[in-house]
């Protein structure tokens, strides 16, 4: 994998850093503490040694006392690890220890000790445009932004194999689910969410399995760190919303591998989810990395008024309306206007896929491959 200057800044203390397979973290810390001692649990026997024995961990660190920095690549492998980390981090207060990870499972969910607040969370996302030299919209749509895939030989096949490394390494080895074929058939079949309100009742019955086993497959994504979820912004509402989230794949590319596309499926339609879920994905790592408290949602009345992403927080309030199309119309604007009726105090944005910027009263329309582009957390949203 190339390597290439990332928006993510370390937090100058110990901390967890997690992300998908692929993302980089592995390559964002060699590059960062080229010093640091490592601990790789993807190794079969170092996996095997400390999984036996946690507290070898304690040797191997005091084994290099000039070390500072200390990286343990997939800590979910052996999360018993964290109580021996605890441990050296109350001894050793100069020491920083440094947690990767592509599975937050059994770290959220397993009661495991997170250092009792002596390490934070942070999240290592796909590219995101400004991070790419000459940043191309089409090959993101299709390709995703996920630099194993970005900067493989043949990224193609590499995007097919991806999410069946994960069905088959994460989910099937670790005994995330009982049965990896139903499994299997709701990957295909949640990826017709995405982008859209969210209806596990109709997700179960298409899969033909019960609305709690659903609940489970989704958290499991979550879990993995493969999806997400929007919720809804309901700040001083005037109307009465909808009260289910949105669903998105984290990566457009992931997303179109998984979709199943035939004659009677539209183009523009599959586009259309891929290009929100990119905007989704980078206003999601924007906010990740900005670390200053605003939150992602979106907007949707019960009478189906909608716009795509709120953020709202500290810097402000946001609104972005996404269109899979070259010329802004009338009509395009209703959504956005009747959010800023309700909350004339926002900002908002429409990105289509035209070459100008507009300005139609309160509203800017803007190139979405611009706006990607121009896309840094220091300056979210631009």
């Amino acid at each position: 994998m190339e390597s290439r200057d990332r928006f993510f800044q370390a937090p100058k203390q110990s901390f967890f850093l997690l992300g998908p397979r692929g993302t980089g973290k592995t390559l964002w810390t060699q590059r960062t503490y080229p010093g640091a001692l490592r601990v790789d649990l993807l190794e079969p026997d170092v996996h095997r040694e400390l999984a036996a024995r946690p507290e070898r961990l304690r040797a191997l660190i005091e084994g290099s006392p000039r070390v500072r920095t200390v990286v343990i690549d997939e800590v979910q492998k052996v999360p018993e690890l964290l109580s021996v980390a605890h441990a050296l981090l109350e001894e050793r207060r100069r020491l920083t220890l440094v947690f990767t990870g592509s599975s937050a499972r059994k770290l959220r969910r397993g009661g495991v000790d997170l250092l009792a607040g002596r390490a934070v969370m942070r999240s290592l996302h796909p590219f995101m445009a400004g991070e790419l030299d000459g940043f191309d919209l089409e090959a993101a749509l299709r390709l995703g932004m996920v630099p194993l895939v970005r900067f493989s030989k043949a990224p193609s096949d590499v995007l097919r194999s991806y999410v069946s490394l994960y069905v088959r390494e994460e989910v099937q080895l670790e005994g995330l689910v009982r049965n990896v074929g139903s499994f299997a058939r709701f990957l295909e079949a949640i990826c017709f969410s995405h982008g859209a309100v969210l209806n596990v009742a109709n997700v179960a019955r298409e899969c033909q399995v019960e609305r709690k086993t659903v609940d489970g497959y989704l958290e499991v994504l979550e879990d993995l760190l493969l999806a997400f979820r929007v919720p809804v912004f309901g700040r001083r509402a005037k109307r009465e919303l909808a009260v289910h989230s949105k669903f998105y794949f984290f990566d457009p590319g992931v997303f179109r591998s998984l979709r199943l596309a035939g004659p009677l499926d539209r183009p523009t339609e599959i586009d259309g989810g891929a290009l929100e879920g990119l905007v989704a994905e980078h206003l999601r790592a924007g906010i990740d990395y900005r670390n200053r408290g605003d939150k992602l949602h979106y907007w949707r009345t019960r009478s189906g008024v909608e716009v795509d992403f709120i953020v709202y927080g500290p810097s402000g309030l946001f609104a972005f309306e996404v269109m899979n199309q070259s010329v802004v119309r009338p009509a395009d604007l209703r959504n956005v206007n009747a959010f800023l009726d309700d909350y004339p105090e926002a900002k908002a944005t429409l990105l289509y896929r035209g070459q100008e910027r507009l300005q139609y009263g309160k509203v800017r329309c803007v190139p979405c491959t611009q706006w990607l582009a121009s896309l840094h957390p220091s300056r979210l949203p631009p």
